[in-house]
């Protein structure tokens, strides 16, 4: 990294969430196209908590707080196979930050 670029601290913090158990939220009000962070991950073969697919094959369990992004059928947030998550709407300070995970989970 060069003396002019600085590293990108996600605006996240996680807490209690009533969507389901803990979740990730905005420390700040995030834009429209917003990159939020990158997450870190290892490959996973076998489902499980926080793994998330990118393929039906393509699996990765996600090792640090992004894990912690709830579905929502109204998504403010996506997971991208570059592995960074990026708001796909507005998101204000103190609002949950969620993915929609696809038709098999409910709201």
């Amino acid at each position: 990294m060069s003396k002019n670029q600085t590293k990108h601290i996600p605006p996240i913090f996680v807490g209690e969430s009533k969507i389901h158990g803990k979740g990730l939220f905005a420390s700040r009000d995030i834009k429209k196209g917003e990159l939020i962070g990158e997450f870190k991950c290892t490959p996973a073969k076998k489902d499980g908590p926080h793994v998330l697919w990118i393929e039906e094959d393509l699996g990765y369990k996600v090792l640090d707080d992004f894990k912690y992004i709830n579905h929502n059928n109204k998504a403010n947030a996506a997971y991208y196979d570059d592995f960074t998550v990026m708001s796909i709407r507005k998101i204000k300070k103190g609002d949950e930050i969620t993915h929609y995970y696809g038709e098999d989970w409910g709201d």
